[in-house]
């Protein structure tokens, strides 16, 4: 994939991209950057991972071949998922993206306490015992 094709909304720069890891540049990978540990995950772990189960014998030995390739495909729609989430983003304008912010601010110590009139962190209004409830009782 060389620079002149690639997308104004890319993440990964062009001058980047000789540097990201070999798993990521074949799948064309645009939004998610796994690093390294990942891609050897990915890849090598799949394979080793398949190996192990086909010595099991949980599984025939096609899965050496057809497991790395289906987290592979995984890999490459969450990445597809990706690229429609950052699209679709950026076709919110910006008033609604500012109101949308403000909505969702996280309501942090407002919770209202009807039983206190006023609070403090960490002070203790009262550590006076309850005293138990009187049942009434007929025999009484």
């Amino acid at each position: 994939m060389t620079g002149a094709n690639r997308p104004a909304w890319a993440t990964i720069p062009v001058a980047e991209e000789r540097f990201r890891p070999l798993y990521a540049r074949l799948l064309g990978l645009r939004f998610v950057n796994p690093g390294g540990v990942l891609c050897f995950l990915f890849f090598e772990g799949t394979i080793a991972l398949a190996v192990l189960l086909a010595l099991a014998e949980l599984v025939t030995w096609w899965a050496v071949l057809v497991l790395p390739a289906v987290v592979a495909a995984m890999v490459k729609l969450n990445d597809m998922v990706a690229a429609i989430v950052v699209r679709s983003a950026a076709l919110v304008p910006e008033q609604e993206r500012d109101r949308f912010r403000r909505q969702m601010e996280p309501a942090v110590g407002r919770a209202q306490v009807e039983w206190i009139s006023h609070s403090v962190t960490g002070v203790v209004i009262t550590a006076d015992p309850v005293p138990p409830a009187r049942r009434a009782d007929p025999s009484d």
